[in-house]
């Protein structure tokens, strides 16, 4: 007989290889950080403030990657399932509705893993050289920030229709990547528009993972207070709206 922490692994496999086969997803998730990564590891423009060019688009692009894997994916994915009946036949089988959620946690966890790791290889290939601690301290980060997008993804899926749920999640990653201080440092917005962009759990994770793996600690404080007030506040929005199926 399985146990449910067997069950919640064998769901979570079984996410990892969707994921993984799933051409749209991997361009989402992967090739378009990846390309972001080199067009501005390579390119001049825009101007992304003082040090070396490379130690701030690394960790601004591993902030898109959390992102486009723990929020659009999840979004997506989610909500189909919704449309489709499958969160509710799975929800009454032996794995539960706990096992299903654990499942999904710990395939995003390490979708999000392996993002990093390509990438962080792609940026050393550019000559990437985080602060040790400051990389210990961002992977810290990627984990809020996974928890923040998750709970924000199911959100968004657990109250719309699967095609609203496509159409917003994918403008919402477009909106986030441009102008929501994951890929610009919001020092880099004029003062007004900076601040705003700062209180978003974009421009917190981006924020956060700039700061870390540059070693600037002293600036961390206010990103990770954000990121951690945003999860807490979506994760109870979610619990308090979410719909295990689409009627």
């Amino acid at each position: 007989m399985t146990t449910p922490a067997l069950r919640a692994r064998s769901q979570a496999g079984f996410e990892i290889r969707t994921l993984l086969s799933n051409g749209e997803q991997l361009l989402v998730s992967l090739l378009l950080p990846a390309l972001a990564l080199v067009g501005l590891a390579v390119g001049n423009s825009p101007d992304l403030g003082p040090g070396r060019r490379v130690d701030i688009v690394v960790p601004s692009v591993l902030a898109l990657a959390v992102v486009s894997t723990a929020f659009t994916g999840q979004a997506i994915a989610t909500g189909f399932d919704r449309r489709y009946g499958v969160l509710r036949l799975l929800g009454v089988s032996p794995l539960g509705r706990s096992g299903l959620l654990a499942g999904k946690a710990l395939a995003v966890v390490v979708i999000v893993a392996l993002q990093t790791v390509v990438l962080g290889i792609l940026g050393a290939c550019f000559g990437w050289h985080p602060d040790p601690l400051g990389l210990v301290v961002g992977l810290g980060i990627m984990l809020v920030g996974t928890w923040t997008w998750v709970a924000f993804a199911l959100l968004v899926s657990g109250v719309m229709r699967a095609e609203a749920v496509l159409a917003v999640a994918n403008l919402l990653w477009v909106l986030f990547a441009g102008l929501g201080g994951l890929l610009l440092p919001t020092h880099k917005f004029p003062e007004v528009a900076g601040a705003i962009v700062r209180l978003l759990p974009s421009g917190s994770l981006g924020d956060g993972l700039r700061a870390a793996m540059t070693g600037q600690f002293g600036s961390l404080g206010e990103p990770i207070l954000v990121l951690v007030a945003w999860g807490a506040v979506l994760t109870a929005a979610t619990a308090a709206t979410f719909r295990w199926d689409d009627r």
